[in-house]
């Protein structure tokens, strides 16, 4: 343990006392896994809401988890800094990951997860042919296009992957321009929607073909830039998405994260199978830093005065900053 990370007796006390309970240290070893809602872990250890609540009440105020709250629903995840934090992941760490009460709830989670992306999908499926209409409860599409242009423009680029593809049109945006682009999404029927966009724009060195965004069938440093459109406050792990992302980035290359800044329009959760109510500056910030980028930009576009959109745009760039290794030419 760091010298920062040291804990007074009290505050080191009340961390084993909360982390050294049964269900307590099952939780823990679940929000390693996800952020997860008092009912997904309901769900899961199948104990009732006030029990679970009374757990993860001890658990933030010893400081192992933090709680964040977005609309009518509360979310939780295990602490990321300070001595509460390294110690609670040093409890999580040493568990045996083939005890059978790990595997047991890490199963029931998978289930939790399987449920939810399945939601997902089945509102895809409803929603494709709709899909850039939906969009327009935010800014503008066109400002939001020439803000992604300007937040790539310091320096071309040859290969893009594009994750959450969706209609195709970021490889669309930018196909002329590139040697290479790659579009992944998990949505079967989006896909026919991409493939006939990149198809009609004649771009022949563009594809799409379906993956799951935390786990790329990609290898390590492939693409010089890579982009997360609108697709992260549907993912049940964004922290996940991107450190995935960030290993496909080449030496210098960058990656762009296009989300909706907080808002409270419940009802794109309820309808439309948004799992988070938008981002914070420094949610996506801290997620970019963790996978080891450079956060070199973070732009809000505001809704114009009088339109139909709601909802803010923010943008985050981050930088690979490993060094471009010269090739050297032997005469």
């Amino acid at each position: 343990m760091s010298d920062s990370a040291h804990l007074p007796f009290d505050a080191l006390n009340t961390a084993l006392k909360a982390g050294g309970e049964a269900t307590r240290l099952r939780v823990l070893v679940l929000l390693a896994e996800a952020e997860l809602t008092v009912s997904d872990l309901t769900q899961i250890l199948r104990q009732s809401q006030p029990r679970i609540s009374r757990h993860l009440k001890l658990l933030v105020e010893a400081g192992l988890v933090e709680r964040f709250r977005e609309g009518a629903w509360a979310f939780f995840r295990l602490a990321e800094r300070g001595g509460s934090a390294e110690l609670a992941r040093t409890l999580v760490d040493r568990l045996d990951p083939a005890d059978p009460i790990v595997v047991r709830d890490r199963e029931r989670l998978a289930a939790v997860r399987r449920a939810r992306a399945q939601a997902a999908q089945d509102y895809f499926r409803a929603h494709a042919a709709e899909w850039d209409r939906i969009r327009k409860l935010h800014v503008a599409d066109e400002a939001v296009e020439s803000a992604i242009r300007d937040a790539l423009a310091e320096k071309p680029f040859r290969s893009l992957l594009d994750l959450g593809t969706g209609t195709g049109r970021i490889l669309e945006l930018f196909g002329p321009h590139i040697e290479r682009g790659l579009g992944i999404d998990l949505s079967l029927d989006m896909l026919l929607l991409a493939r006939a966009r990149i198809e009609r724009a004649g771009l022949r060195h563009c594809s799409v073909r379906q993956g799951d965004i935390y786990d790329l069938a990609v290898p390590d440093a492939s693409f010089d830039v890579v982009i997360i459109h609108q697709v992260l406050h549907v993912l049940d792990d964004g922290a996940r998405a991107i450190k995935e992302a960030a290993r496909v980035l080449s030496p210098q290359g960058r990656l762009l994260v296009v989300d909706f800044a907080p808002h409270d329009l419940e009802f794109l959760r309820e309808e439309h199978a948004h799992r988070r109510l938008g981002f914070p500056a420094d949610t996506v910030t801290q997620w970019m830093s963790a996978a080891g980028l450079d956060v070199t930009l973070h732009r809000s576009l505001p809704p114009e005065p009088g339109s139909e959109g709601k909802i803010a745009v923010s943008l985050w760039l981050g930088l690979d900053t490993r060094v471009v290794r010269a090739v050297r030419v032997v005469a």
